[in-house]
């Protein structure tokens, strides 16, 4: 029972979170109200800046945020023990995470939709605008080249989460064009959306439709790289309601089920046991240690447990989504509290689903790699012998997946369906990302490209103009596709090698995605601070994400990848050089910062 315990307790938490913190949050430090203009009403152009019902705007952004970081990031962590990656979860998300995606919409809704990027010109000067602007394009392509590879990987674990995927694109388009052409309501379609959604996972992998996804499966993975980011730049220059919005949508509507199915199973499985397994259903039992600080193979848990569960806790990429794509969207300001922190809290529930998978589902049983099953604390510890073999893509996705699947399986749901639901749950959060990150990408790349009225700071209109998607949206693509296709050390450049070498920037992307989330405070820091409001709580969440990140990036590329050998053998050069850049960046950044706050206190003390 301690399982279920520990999913009511978080549950709770999150909820009295909400209403409690959440709403102390919009109502005396943003003061968000009903009567305030927002950007998708004041900049409507029926392309980015729509106004949006909430429901549809919540499901666009918690699958934009929830990639397949709040998955593979604890799926890794737990090795630590599960009850540090249960806190840094649980009071990350409130206390951290949630702030930071509530600030940043919220900043963004006050300076007409522009990125969090634009907006730190605009509160601090013009160089840390270049600087963050900076500093979101090499975050931004780091994300599109790994996401891409890592759904490549995902469709080859799992082909049967192939076709559902695919089925998404005429759905979403579908609902789209009903909804803003016609006029037509959401629930009927909403309804239609998920029942063939489902309909294809249970059907999706049989007679041709198998064949299909064997198919596809078998392509080299810069193949299926190619067809994501042609995929995604179709996505990215049309009107954000014929694609994105509906296809985030039916995903979220998807996703919340599919979790919902899996708590289900959960509450099932703590009172009944898991399904047979030799004749007898395992009971639901916790078969990893409660703290474990120095398991083989492992960098030390302080500070690598706090970058290696990012989102989920707290991520930087959140800023970009609010302020990128969702502050377009809004409908009215006062939503602002459901969408960003409300869905920073239903992250964190995902999170702990993922978490709760790895150290109890798990132990509901697994495959031997013969005719048996392994259960309880042999089943773990055949996922997690060490840090090397739990740490590869292939075993954290896999470790949630039979985890998860093992909690549908006990409501009598097909060990093959049960499977194929898991996978193409991880495949539709990572595809999400992925398209909204396209975007975003390309919003960057116009405002370090625009020009700006120095009187009003306001971005020209032609910089929004149709050929100046098309270019920057191909500038996003073609970048990120040369940087997943860089070969591991001097292989030749083969369909076979390329993609080896790209997946090597994840160490990277942890440190610098949360480093981007303490740039991100330092913003909304600025921004209260300007309104004469109070930024106590803030402090302590912005030091943490400026300090910790630092410290664990630092470790990765001069103790780790950027030791003298990795430089001879010409495999980590280039680690250290994009690692050291952010760095020196974000110091530079803070130091512009820091100056900017010491006039303003200074102009306040002489007032």
């Amino acid at each position: 029972m301690t399982t279920l315990l520990i999913a009511v307790a978080a549950a709770a938490g999150f909820v009295l979170a909400y209403r409690l913190y959440g709403r102390w949050l919009g109502r005396r430090i943003f003061d968000l109200s009903v009567g305030h203009a927002v950007p998708s009403v004041t900049c409507r152009d029926d392309v980015d800046f729509v106004p949006t019902p909430r429901s549809v705007v919540f499901g666009h952004h918690f699958t934009s945020i929830a990639g397949t970081g709040p998955i593979v990031g604890p799926a890794i962590a737990v090795m630590w023990g599960w009850l540090p990656a249960v806190l840094w979860v649980v009071f990350g998300s409130i206390f951290i995470g949630a702030v930071h995606d509530l600030g940043s919409l919220v900043v963004s809704l006050r300076h007409q939709g522009q990125s969090i990027g634009d907006v730190a010109g605009r509160l601090l000067n013009a160089r840390v605008r270049v600087l963050f602007l900076i500093i979101l394009f090499i975050g931004l392509t780091i994300v599109l080249a790994i996401f891409g590879l890592v759904i490549a990987g995902v469709f080859r674990m799992f082909p049967g989460a192939i076709f559902p995927c695919v089925v998404q694109i005429p759905l979403a388009v579908a609902i789209g064009l009903a909804m803003h052409r016609k006029g037509v309501g959401l629930l009927f379609p909403s309804i239609i959306a998920l029942l063939v959604m489902y309909v294809t996972v249970v059907f999706g992998d049989v007679g041709l439709l198998g064949e299909f996804n064997q198919l596809l499966a078998s392509l080299p993975t810069m193949g299926w790289v190619v067809i994501l980011l042609g995929y995604c730049y179709i996505a990215s220059v049309l009107p954000v309601g014929v694609l994105l919005q509906p296809r985030d949508y039916i995903n979220a509507l998807q996703l919340v089920t599919s979790l919902s199915l899996v708590v289900f199973g959960l509450v099932i499985a703590a009172f009944v046991g898991g399904a047979a397994v030799n004749g007898a259903r395992p009971p639901l039992e916790i078969a990893a240690p409660l703290v474990d600080i120095d398991p083989p193979g492992a960098p030390s848990m302080f500070p690598f447990l706090f970058i290696t569960i990012a989102c989920g806790a707290i991520s930087g990429f959140h800023c970009l989504v609010a302020s990128g794509t969702t502050s377009k969207q809004v409908k009215c300001e006062s939503d602002a509290l459901s969408i960003g922190y409300g869905s920073m809290l239903l992250e964190g529930g995902l999170a702990m689903v993922v978490i709760l998978a790895c150290v109890a589902g798990l132990g509901l049983g697994i495959s031997d790699g013969g005719d048996g099953a392994l259960i309880g604390t042999a089943a773990w510890d055949s996922r997690y012998l060490d840090w090397t073999s739990a740490g590869g893509l292939a075993a954290k996705v896999g470790a949630f997946v039979d985890g998860a699947a093992n909690f549908l399986t006990a409501m009598a749901i097909p060990p093959a369906v049960a499977t194929a639901l898991m996978g193409v749950l991880v495949a539709s959060f990572a595809g999400t990302t992925l398209d909204t990150a396209c975007r975003l990408q390309r919003f960057v790349v116009q405002e370090l490209t625009s020009t700006m009225d120095r009187g009003h700071g306001r971005i020209r209109a032609a910089a929004w103009s149709l050929p100046g998607r098309f270019i920057a949206t191909a500038v996003a693509v073609i970048l990120a596709l040369v940087l997943a296709s860089i070969p591991m050390g001097d292989v030749a450049w083969t369909w076979s090698s390329m993609g080896n070498g790209g997946l090597t920037l994840w160490p990277l992307f942890g440190g610098m995605n949360q480093l981007l989330a303490g740039l991100a405070f330092l913003v909304i820091a600025t921004y209260l601070a300007r309104q004469h409001r109070p930024v106590g709580f803030l402090l302590v969440p912005m030091v943490i994400m400026l300090i910790v990140p630092a410290w664990a990036l630092a470790a990765q590329i001069f103790v780790g990848a950027g030791t003298a050998a990795a430089w001879i053998d010409g495999e980590a050069w280039w680690l250290v050089v994009i690692g050291g850049a952010f760095l020196i960046l974000e110091l530079w950044m803070v130091i512009e910062a820091s100056l900017v706050w010491f006039t303003l206190r200074r102009r306040e003390a002489q007032e």
